[in-house]
This record gives C-alpha cells, sequence and structure tokens, in this order.
C-alpha cells in the first residue's frame, strides 16, 4: 500500500446546521493519502450532517472544504462525485426495485459512458461473492448486511480518490461488521483508497483507523493516533464501558 503526505481531503471550521438550528461548530479534519480516518461519536452528534455537507447535500455556513488541494465548499454534489468522491450512505439507499447489478452500475453514472467498467464491476463481486450471486435479485430483497454490501459496491464503482462510510455497523450483527472491516481493509489495500469512516461504534472504528476524531455535540473533542485514543481513559469510560 502506498501511503504518502499529500492531504486528500482537509476542512476547515467548518459550520452548519439545519433551517436556525447550528450542528456543527468549527469542525477541523485532515485526512491524508492512503490512510484511513475515523470519525467517531454517539448517535446524534453531527456526524450524517457532517458527510451530507462533505458530498455537497448539505451547504455549509462557515469554513471550508478542500479536496486535492482544490477548493469544493461551494460545488454541487454531482461535480464531487466526479471529482472522485464516493459515500456509502447511511441506511444504505439503494434503489430496491432494481436488481444488485442495476444498483451497482447507477454508481457508475458520473463516469464516461465510453469508459469500460466491467473491470471494476468484477472487483466489487470478488469482494462480495454474495452479491454476485445474487446479482440478479432485487435489492430490497437482500438482508440487511447484503444491502450494506450493495451500498460499499455502488460506491467503488465511481472509481473514487476519497470513499466515505457513513455509519458501516448500523443495524447489523457482528459477524457482518467483522467481514466489512475486513473488506474495507482490502479495498484500501488493493486499490489504494483512501477511506473516511464515519461510526458510532468507537472500538470498530478505531481499531482500524489510523487517525480517529471524536465528535461530540458538533464539536471535535478529541484527535490523534486511533491507537492512543483507544488507550485515553476518557473514551475508555464514555465510549467503550471501561
Amino acid at each position: 500500500m502506498t501511503q504518502n503526505n499529500s492531504i486528500v481531503l482537509e476542512v476547515n471550521d467548518l459550520e452548519t446546521g439545519y433551517g436556525s438550528i447550528q450542528v456543527l461548530w468549527g469542525i477541523n479534519i485532515e485526512v491524508r493519502q492512503g490512510s484511513l480516518v475515523a470519525l467517531v461519536g454517539a448517535n446524534g452528534v453531527g456526524k450524517t450532517t457532517f458527510m451530507k455537507t462533505l458530498i455537497g447535500v448539505l451547504k455549509p455556513w462557515r469554513g471550508s472544504i478542500s479536496f486535492m488541494g482544490k477548493d469544493i465548499t461551494h460545488l454541487e454534489s454531482e461535480d464531487r462525485v466526479k471529482m472522485g468522491i464516493s459515500l456509502v450512505p447511511e441506511g444504505r439507499q439503494l434503489f430496491y426495485g432494481m436488481t444488485v447489478e442495476e444498483n451497482l452500475k447507477m454508481g457508475a453514472y458520473v463516469r464516461d459512458p465510453k469508459e469500460d467498467t466491467s473491470e471494476d464491476l468484477d472487483f466489487v463481486y470478488s469482494l462480495f461473492e454474495r452479491l454476485k450471486e445474487r446479482r440478479k435479485q432485487l435489492a430490497g430483497t437482500l438482508s440487511g448486511g447484503e444491502q450494506q454490501m450493495c451500498a460499499i459496491g455502488r460506491a467503488l464503482m465511481a472509481n473514487p480518490k476519497l470513499l466515505l462510510i457513513d455509519e458501516l455497523s448500523l443495524g447489523l450483527a457482528p459477524v457482518i461488521v467483522d467481514k466489512l472491516i475486513d473488506i474495507i481493509s482490502r479495498i484500501r489495500k488493493e486499490k489504494n483508497t483512501t477511506i473516511l469512516l464515519v461510526e458510532q461504534d468507537v472500538e470498530v472504528a478505531l481499531g482500524i483507523a489510523d487517525i480517529g476524531y471524536v465528535i461530540e455535540t458538533g464539536k471535535i473533542t478529541k484527535w490523534g493516533p486511533a491507537k492512543e485514543l483507544l488507550e485515553d481513559d476518557y473514551i475508555k469510560k464514555a465510549y467503550l464501558g471501561m
């Protein structure tokens, strides 16, 4: 796995919210090439709001977002995807009346129609053999774990430089989460994909991340090497029940 010091994503003093309600307060986050960064925190503290702002669904009130050295603060969502940012959204958000393979191919909609994406599809099927077996099955009939696999596969079909994953483990059995964690590690290794994982399961996220950020009530309260955060007394008491 190639890793260097170049900054892929830089978020400075980001603030936003809904209507008159502010949710994020002065968020600063940095993600470097080839790294896996985890943003962890309890439910309802602003993690999904942050992801929606990164992908362009929600507009920032203040601050800036830079991707590969370019200011994308006010860029439309589709243009961010074209640049190489892809999101696995909270709750999967598949097209349930379409087949697995149709859902996967939807992930490549921003790419050049003349571009051959068969190699990317083969890679997704190599990661998720279960999806290959069910490629003609309607996405709405899949189990929760299979739907999450499909959502990850769809995001990979955009051939992202930065993969955003919002709540990987939500509603899934531990054995499925373990399998998905292994697959995320494989994506990172084989594709050299930079990953930002947003997750309320602090132990899972910090267990595979290089760098971790802790968000509480819309503010970053701690950050540093993930292994050090796992050993932090406050983290142990507040999130790990130790």
